[in-house]
């Protein structure tokens, strides 16, 4: 079965009555059992194929519940997932068997509009973000779906319709707080534990459990210039042509991107647009509507569009586009490559396989890089192949668990025709689960040694494995 590489092992421990009712009474949110109330919401996340079943839940409201299920799970040698948002199509954050500890309670964000700092909590997405700050005109470079955990997205670099601008989400991270596999309490910065800050800006999930992120925020909004073209696919072979052109001249304030798909029952979508095959351009201009109203002029120009969604908006409007074609529950699997261009042949592909969708409910994201994201020297943050133009990622969406399979096969065969047209490189977010070492290294060309030796330092038995693993070599 293609389904046999998402399963993770059991624990081989229990701890015992009494160890159990001792870390039951010393959790201030509590912790579940399977059969009782409350259980199969807290294990359950945005993707639905992820059906494994944690012995625990504990749900945490503050670090020194999070410390204390860690140093549980450390001593009784459990298997251990953390969730944040929740967000989460690898499905790492639930174990079968284990400890998952849920973060999802934890939501507080301060916003101090003079220092353009926000404070924020691990259990936030990045529509509670962008609700606080976009109060005073602020904003971070966060994800393109609003239900995106700020914790996942950051530790695994992050990047949206502000980071040509304003770089990846992990660059905008001042400082962490963090709880470490052996129980202690540190403060991560590039004056406090320097080299444990450097790998969680890409890192993952690898080194500890952040329980507070400080962000830099920049002036964006209320209003953007931002929103999606869509076009009848006839005419993808000329719109994909355009967009290579386009973006290519884009500045650095406008965020990009393609998409091809069937056209979603979505809410900003007129009736006649549901369920016709279309391709899309989506664009976010930060800066001033007046000027981004100039830049994206050759785009409104350009063909017999099906609807044009381009307009001055709310900037929160804008972040919550594309929720309503990613649902909560659907089963989700991703493959995903950097592309140096949009070459004739990957155009071609492109082409081939989105005119047969294996699923209706697919959607084949073509975002663009480059701006300030290349800017960084690699060297400095863990977050890798920051020279890539594009990311590729085919969304495959699917609600019946028997036709799993046929989905997967379907993804995994696009994804190897797009081969010959990447980079080599992987964005770490959009791993699927059981993807291999080899494509874990490759998020992080010229530092996965000294990530692994940040490993070794700060979490030498992996207890954090459940993730895309940097494995400890001590």
């Amino acid at each position: 079965m293609l389904t046999q590489e998402l399963t993770v092992v059991k624990e081989k421990t229990r701890p015992d009555k009494e160890a159990v009712e001792n870390f039951k009474s010393k959790l201030r949110g509590g912790v579940y059992l399977p059969g009782e109330s409350g259980y199969e919401q807290a294990r359950s996340i945005w993707n639905g194929m992820i059906e494994r079943r944690p012995e625990w839940v504990a749900r945490c409201t503050g670090v020194a519940d999070v410390i204390a299920a860690v140093n549980f799970a450390r001593d009784n040698d459990l298997l251990l997932s953390v969730r944040g948002g929740g967000h989460n199509v690898a499905g790492s954050a639930v174990g079968e068997g284990g400890l998952m500890i849920d973060l999802s309670l934890m939501r507080g964000i301060h916003v101090d509009p003079k220092k353009r700092i926000a404070r924020v909590q691990p259990g936030i997405n990045w529509g509670d973000l962008d609700r606080e700050t976009q109060l005073f005109g602020l904003a971070a470079p966060g994800g393109i779906v609003s239900a995106t955990g700020v914790a996942g997205l950051t530790l695994g670099g992050g990047f949206g319709w502000l980071s040509r601008k304003h770089g990846l989400t992990s660059d905008s991270l001042l400082s962490a707080d963090v709880v470490l596999a052996d129980g202690r309490f540190v403060k991560a910065s590039p004056t406090e534990n320097a080299d444990l800050f450097w790998g969680l800006r890409g890192g993952g999930g690898n080194f500890g459990i952040v329980t507070s992120f400080e962000f830099q925020l920049q002036p964006l909004g209320p209003e953007v210039m931002a929103g999606l073209i869509l076009y009848p696919f006839e005419d993808a072979r000329e719109v994909l042509e355009f967009y290579r052109d386009f973006s290519a001249s884009a500045p650095a304030e406008l965020g990009t991107m393609a998409v091809l798909r069937i056209a979603p029952p979505a809410p900003f979508l007129p009736k006649h647009v549901h369920g016709q095959p279309v391709v899309g351009i989506g664009v976010c201009y930060a800066g001033s509507v007046e000027d981004g109203i100039a830049v994206v002029r050759s785009l409104k120009e350009f063909g017999s569009p099906l609807v044009d969604l381009v307009a001055p908006k709310p900037y929160v409007a804008h972040q919550t586009m594309l929720d309503a074609a990613s649902p909560s529950g659907r089963r989700y699997y991703w493959k995903s490559e950097y592309l140096a261009e949009l070459s004739d042949g990957a155009r071609k592909t492109l082409l081939d396989y989105s005119a047969r969708l294996s699923s209706p409910m697919t959607a084949v994201l073509v975002f663009q890089l480059g701006g300030a994201i290349s800017q960084v020297a690699e060297p400095e943050t863990a977050a890798g192949n920051r020279e890539a133009a594009y990311v590729l990622n085919i969304q495959s969406a699917w609600e019946e668990p028997a036709q799993t399979d046929k989905h997967i096969e379907w993804t995994r065969t696009f994804w190897r025709a797009m081969q010959p047209f990447a980079s080599g490189g992987v964005y770490v977010n959009f791993l699927s689960e059981g993807e291999g070492e080899a494509r874990i290294r490759a998020a992080y060309p010229g530092s996965y040694e000294r990530l692994v030796d940040l490993k070794n330092r700060y979490d030498p038995t992996n207890l954090f494995r459940l993730n895309q693993n940097i494995k400890p070599t001590v």
